[in-house]
């Protein structure tokens, strides 16, 4: 029995807030979903300014409550995703509209595009898995706009930790990866692959 009401609109919030599993929601787009060790695209570059965020966010944290999703999109996702859109020369696009059909639609919190390539990042307070559902039916909605890359990555992210997912056109699958990285722990190796990912394109 299908589990989406085709007369009825959905945005991409709404996803998150649906009580199916992933698997289940991502069958509705004729997606497959599977978990594993995701090979992420990973940049070469130095990029000095890194240990210069990890020191400011450092020592940021211990003066802020993180209890809302506000201030972790303030303190800890947006200054990391400035500094990739400073080292790749990309804009940082902020609750970016996009609608795509009455069930594809809604803002994404950020967007950084390259000329070959997406990243979508969906930033969340809690719940992680249900933030991956919705992450899910973002990059499925980027993946229909006109000269899509076949290959589309995002990442949800709590602040201090973000998952990343794959999401591949002619495979019609969404891989989820089975780790994920800290900040301010892992932020170098975060930031390296977020920057390599809009630098090239790697089958996942």
């Amino acid at each position: 029995m299908p589990l989406l009401n085709q007369e009825e609109n959905y945005t991409f919030s709404s996803f998150f807030q649906l009580p199916y599993d992933v698997d289940e929601v991502l069958a509705e787009f004729d997606y497959r979903y599977a978990q594993k060790r995701l090979v992420l695209p990973r940049s070469d570059r130095e990029i000095p300014e890194i240990e210069g965020l990890r020191s400011q966010i450092e020592g940021n944290l211990p003066y802020v409550q993180l209890t809302s999703e506000a201030a972790k999109r303030e303190v800890l996702i947006a200054p990391v995703l400035l500094l990739v859109a400073r080292v790749c020369q990309q804009v940082l696009r902020f609750e970016y509209p996009l609608k795509v059909n009455n069930w594809l639609q809604g803002s994404l919190d950020y967007l950084l595009r390259s000329h070959n390539q997406i990243v979508v990042i969906e930033a969340k307070r809690d719940d992680l898995t249900r933030g991956f559902t919705q992450l899910a039916v973002e990059m499925i909605a980027l993946s229909m706009r006109d000269n899509a890359s076949p290959l589309t990555y995002g990442a949800v992210t709590m602040g201090n930790f973000w998952t990343f997912g794959c999401l591949d056109i002619d495979k019609k699958l969404i891989i989820q990866d089975i780790g994920g990285f800290r900040v301010p722990d892992d932020l170098a190796e975060l930031v390296k692959i977020l920057v390599g990912i809009l630098e090239i394109s790697e089958e996942c």
